[in-house]
């Protein structure tokens, strides 16, 4: 990890940027970068998975973009760490019809024996 220089882009191999705030010696944006447009969001590891970024990036209440539920678990997928899991059993009840068939279909693409596939 290094610091980027003021005008500087991160190099074309880095998918992931930390931001840290100096002055509290603390971290406060983890940022991942993606190969999408304005209007099309698009998974990193299977390009030929997009959604509209508008369905994908979504916006808390003050305005603050987040990545959808359904994408974040669908990066979760492919390790299936012990936080993963858990994100998993508390996420996946609260996420529409719509969005759990997409996921299914994302996981089974990558791999159709994943174990998500019957809970979704």
């Amino acid at each position: 990890m290094r610091p980027l220089l003021p005008d500087e882009a991160p190099p074309a191999d880095i998918a992931q940027v930390w931001c840290e705030d100096v002055a509290a010696g603390c971290w406060r944006a983890d940022m991942m970068l993606e190969e999408g447009t304005p209007q099309t969001w698009i998974y990193k590891r299977d390009p030929s998975i997009r959604r509209s970024r508008c369905e994908m990036v979504q916006l808390t209440a003050d305005g603050i973009p987040y990545l959808a539920p359904e994408a974040v678990l669908l990066f979760k997928a492919k390790y299936r760490r012990e936080k993963d899991e858990a994100d998993f059993a508390r996420a996946v009840p609260m996420l529409g019809k719509d969005r759990r068939r997409w996921l299914k279909a994302c996981i089974a693409k990558a791999d159709p024996r994943h174990v998500w596939l019957a809970a979704l």
